[in-house]
């Protein structure tokens, strides 16, 4: 885990995770939240129920911000694959960020939770004209979680979740990712994120 989140990529240069969705599954308002949030160029998976499908998340160095660029590749069965971008930046008043579009994005803290890497939603904002807004808690879409947890052989788990205080849990995502650029030729079914 450590060798994969700690190490800093050549600019330009890109890491690939490749994997499986184990489940995704979207509340009624979490649905209405996705919907709304393709005006801001679709940061959360599309489908309310999905399991099985393949999944791509490619890494790269932004030689600008010495952040990274994150590219999530989801190939929906029966439909058009959808693709997410957002950009992680060292920043902010936690020290890391994620932008996911329009000038709207969340600050991250970062716990080591039972040999997981855990990052947890520590306000979300907008940025117009070089300001920057946070929304009111009372405002904001939930606690976004995502977790990390390495299974070891260059596999990692990733859940997502995003819960609101009076809405319930609006998304929640589990994924199993590999390293691909770990693995022999001949590749495997495993996976991890």
């Amino acid at each position: 885990m450590r060798r994969r989140f700690s190490h800093r990529l050549a600019g330009g240069k890109s890491v690939v995770y490749s994997g499986q969705i184990l489940e995704t599954r979207l509340n009624l308002f979490g649905r209405l939240l996705v919907t709304a949030a393709r005006l801001i160029g679709a940061p959360f998976p599309l489908r309310c129920y999905a399991a099985g499908e393949p999944t791509v998340v490619t890494v790269t160095e932004d030689r600008t911000s010495q952040g990274q660029f994150w590219t999530r590749l989801y190939g929906w069965a029966g439909g058009f694959p959808q693709i997410v971008h957002s950009s992680k930046r060292f920043a902010g008043p936690t020290g890391l960020e994620e932008y996911v579009g329009r000038g709207v994005g969340v600050a991250l803290s970062l716990h080591a939770v039972e040999g997981a890497l855990v990052f947890r939603s520590a306000g979300y904002f907008f940025s117009v004209f070089g300001l920057r807004l946070f929304l009111p808690k009372q405002l904001s879409p939930g606690a976004l979680e995502a977790i990390h947890r390495d299974l070891g052989a260059h596999r990692f788990h990733f859940t997502l979740t995003l819960t609101h205080p009076w809405l319930g849990c609006l998304l929640h995502q589990t994924a199993l990712f590999h390293d691909s650029n770990d693995v022999p030729s001949g590749g495997g079914e495993e996976g991890h994120r």
